[in-house]
């Protein structure tokens, strides 16, 4: 009924049932009207209709019918070598650029990716003589038509329109005519096929629990005569969930999802086309114009929103005249919903039947032998799998002036060697102390006495590195405990010429052997902050006169000397005044002791 109308050159929408042929209902005369250059050679056109632009084009939903309408429009255009290309998301951007460059003459495609290449100037639509919206009713959602609307704005205004659709409410067909030209619309239907569903497809409806529903599913899929199955969901994550469960159970399934890559979502519909996955649960992404052959059960995993997606689901059997099975699980929740949708296609399964997976009435009507599990047997397991099924490299789909990043399984050790050579020697942390490696710190260890006299000058160390390099100048220190003045290391350099045991041993000897002798005549007494000091002194110039015997002085200059509250700095006067204080101590402990406040114990720290 469409191609005598259509072949004509008016404008048609087009209504049937899933499973007619609708597809051929528009592309062939689409093909018709696009000139190739055998119809020049022939003599059947001129050759100034010949162009590179495309001169149809076809806008559809879903990815999946974007390349199922292509490979059949490429079936149907191979004698007349018509040029046919699909355009759609999820791929890398360069393959579509370098077709078109080429030269295209019908592109099948998605509203995003076709507005995306439009906008860069990659696809000219100045050209088209033809254009079709495949799944109209869908097209002209709220969803899709802002961007349908920009599409037909880059389209020529003179051109031939064509919606197709199994549904076609009236609010669509009235928004449709504000595109259209005094359009034609047929509807198709059998004498014998009155209702809204295909006759050759047995429905049947059940009440279902929410857990015990894979388990019905799982014995659902060995009915006796089953071949490929479809399972659809309402969610994204339920429809994992389901394909994963079922992979557990021994079948062979496969999931069609928009959460998943446009790799793997090719790759489940490709194996579930060749018979490795017998099994693929989708969700309404694959409801409509998915046309797989073989399919003899679909089952409705979650009632569908409302008519029109019902009907569309289960018109993935019963196609092409083959007969089907649809088989829909409604929860206790979903009851008032899916009355709607019986009302609205009369049905005839308003109540439906309480059902579980043990229900005798689920054995029968679904031919299921007596006996089944919910685990297919091992013997029963022949499919390949979704494993066997190669995933396409799709490259990268960043956007614009990106190239493609090769094959998807490139490894670390490829990507690093593709990287440019280092041009500089990279910075090398090492540890050191004090500014010395820690290689050579056994060596500096040895020189310490003589390096650190001339660093405390602020000469420059003249020491090699462990390995022999060039002398390094040790990292200087602005800010240290104690510093000594150029003034001060002169003083004690004077001192230390003169014979060291008249300057410090001598009168150290004699002050600690007189005071030993008191403290060994009197009782014990416990002693005071003002007399530790000063013991603490004699011991301190003890520790450092040897030292300063040994250095020849050096040691005493460079070593800062730590400072504690207690401790006075170590002088001759010093130790002099300490030992007077321990000699006049009897006569502190003549006086009746009493308790000293802080502050007094803090005047003679200062």
């Amino acid at each position: 009924m469409t191609l005598p109308v259509a072949l004509s050159g008016k404008d048609v929408i087009g209504q049937a049932k899933t499973g007619t042929g609708k597809t051929l209902g528009f592309g062939l005369p689409l093909l018709e009207r696009v000139t190739v250059p055998a119809d020049v050679e022939a003599g059947r056109a001129v050759p100034e209709l010949l162009t590179n632009a495309p001169q149809a084009l076809v806008v559809v939903p879903t990815r999946e019918l974007c390349q199922q309408v292509t490979n059949d429009l490429q079936t149907a255009g191979k004698v007349r070598n018509v040029r046919v290309l699909a355009i759609y998301g999820g791929r890398a951007y360069e393959p579509q650029v370098e077709a078109l460059k080429k030269g295209v003459d019908v592109v099948v495609g998605t509203p995003g990716r076709l507005l995306d290449l439009a906008g860069q100037r990659k696809l000219d639509l100045s050209h088209v003589r033809g254009l079709v919206l495949d799944e109209a009713d869908e097209m002209l959602d709220l969803g899709f038509l802002p961007d349908v609307e920009r599409i037909i704005q880059l389209l020529p205004a003179k051109r031939q329109t064509m919606l197709f659709s199994a549904t076609m409410p009236g609010a669509v067909i009235g928004l449709a005519r504000r595109y259209m030209s005094q359009p034609t619309h047929i509807s198709a239907t059998s004498p014998d096929d009155a209702g809204a569903t295909v006759a050759n497809t047995t429905q049947r409806v059940y009440r279902a629990h929410s857990m015990d529903k894979p388990e019905m599913v799982a014995r659902i899929l060995q009915a006796e005569g089953r071949g490929l199955a479809m399972i659809f969901c309402r969610t994204k994550r339920t429809a994992a969930d389901i394909a994963d469960q079922l992979a557990q159970r021994g079948f062979a399934s496969g999931a069609v999802h928009g959460d998943l890559g446009q790799g793997a979502r090719e790759q489940a519909l490709r194996a579930f086309r060749n018979g490795k996955v017998d099994v693929l649960v989708c969700t309404d992404v694959a409801a409509r114009g998915i046309d797989v052959e073989g399919v003899t059960h679909v089952i409705n995993y979650q009632s569908p929103e409302e008519e029109k997606t019902y009907l569309h689901r289960i018109g993935r059997t019963g196609r092409a005249g083959a007969s089907g099975i649809a088989v829909t699980l409604v929860d206790w929740d979903d009851i008032p919903r899916w009355q709607l949708i019986n009302k609205a296609l009369d049905l005839g399964f308003p109540d439906p039947p309480e059902t579980y997976s043990t229900s005798p009435h689920l054995f029968e009507e679904l031919n299921i032998p007596a006996g089944t599990k919910g685990i297919l047997p091992r013997t029963d397991r022949t499919r390949a799998g979704l494993s066997a099924e190669r995933v396409e490299d799709l490259g990268e789909t960043g956007g614009r002036g990106r190239k493609s990043a090769g094959p998807s399984s490139r490894t670390s050790a490829s990507a690093t060697e593709e990287r440019p050579a280092r041009t500089r020697t990279p910075r090398q942390r090492r540890r050191t102390r004090g500014g010395t490696p820690l290689e050579a710190g056994e060596a500096q260890t040895a020189q310490t006495v003589t390096a650190t006299a001339p660093a405390a000058t602020g000469a420059v160390d003249t020491a090699e590195g462990a390995d022999g390099t060039e002398p390094r100048i040790p990292r200087r220190r602005r800010r240290t405990r104690v510093s000594v003045p150029a003034e001060a290391a002169e003083a004690v350099a004077a001192t230390v010429a003169q014979p060291v045991a008249d300057v410090f041993v001598e009168p150290l000897a004699e002050a600690k052997a007189d005071a030993d002798a008191e403290v060994a005549t009197k009782p014990r007494r416990r002693r005071t902050r003002a007399a530790k000091p000063a013991v603490e002194a004699v011991d301190t110039v003890e520790a450092v006169a040897p030292s300063v015997v040994a250095d020849g002085g050096t040691k005493a200059e460079t070593k800062p000397r730590r400072r504690t509250r207690a401790k006075a700095p170590v002088e001759a006067d010093t130790a002099k005044a300490a030992v007077a204080a321990e000699a006049d101590a009897p006569a502190a402990e003549a006086k009746p002791r009493r308790r000293r406040t802080r502050a007094a114990v803090a005047q003679p720290e200062s």
